[in-house]
């Protein structure tokens, strides 16, 4: 009996010791003025060793906000503590879909992110601070706000993946207050094509990003996706693309995000190498 009692409390000081530290910070938007939430998930050895870290930014799908990564994904502290990197999880809103709104001045997402967040982080947090070592991903509306922010801002990320992401949501015009964002579809049809991602790939160079996106093959994102897929084929742009089994629900993004950050984490492994 003392034998199994003192090899539980030797795995539970190796776990403790080991254990992700979860910082929950208040960031400062200054183009939205005001505090916006966000979770900092870094190794527990950052806090002494000196070394610095990659950077995953995660984004919360709608309706979602700022801790639940944390809260309801465990393959997210596990990640940090099996590849030594820091993650990033900010708030988006109820339905942002993290681009600066042209018709709502008080939803400006993109900015927030892809500017104040990332000074924010590379001042408070000892992070490798360049593009081959950050990298965007996110789940529904937040794999949408994952490519928009990767598209839009090449020179900050070096690698951009989804899931279940929302990446043309053209099909869905009283959904998910898209319209709020960027009016309605019928009064402002040159927004719905503007905003929606799958039209911004024109813009992207083969090998300007490292990209990879999976989504269920339940899932009511799935055409979208599978259209997505074939535009980057069609554009040659070099992409991993994977449907799995599942729907657009958490026990799917709980089993996806573990390949996800093992996709950051080569991709990170090949930016040290050329250092």
């Amino acid at each position: 009996m003392k034998k199994w009692i003192l090899l539980f409390s030797f795995i539970w000081v190796i776990v403790f010791v080991n254990a992700a530290i979860v910082d929950t910070v208040m960031v400062y938007s200054n183009a939205m003025k005001k505090y916006i939430p966000c979770v900092v998930v870094k190794p527990n050895e950052a806090t002494e060793n000196g070394k610095q870290y990659s950077v995953v930014y995660l984004l919360h799908g709608y309706s979602g906000n700022y801790r639940n990564w944390v809260k309801d994904f465990p393959g997210v502290k596990e990640s940090v503590d099996l590849y030594k990197m820091i993650i990033v999880c900010p708030d988006g809103g109820y339905g942002s879909w993290y681009f600066d709104s042209p018709i709502d001045s008080s939803f400006r997402y993109e900015t927030f992110v892809a500017d104040e967040l990332i000074t924010y982080v590379d001042f408070h947090y000892p992070t490798i601070a360049d593009k081959a070592h950050r990298g965007i991903s996110g789940l529904s509306m937040g794999g949408h706000g994952a490519f928009y922010l990767a598209l839009k801002h090449k020179n900050l990320f070096g690698a951009v993946n989804s899931m279940s992401g929302g990446v043309d949501f053209r099909a869905f015009p009283d959904n998910w207050e898209i319209k709020k964002r960027i009016g309605t579809k019928k009064s402002n049809p040159e927004n719905w094509e503007k905003y929606t991602v799958i039209n911004m790939l024109d813009s992207l160079k083969n090998g300007e990003l490292k990209i990879a996106f999976d989504c269920g093959v339940g899932d009511f994102f799935l055409e979208g996706n599978r259209a997505f897929n074939a535009k980057m084929t069609a554009l040659k742009i070099d992409h991993d693309y994977t449907e799995r089994p599942g729907e657009h629900k958490r026990a799917y993004w709980a089993n996806a995000v573990y390949y996800h950050l093992l996709f950051f984490q080569l991709f990170f492994n090949e930016g040290l190498k050329s250092k």
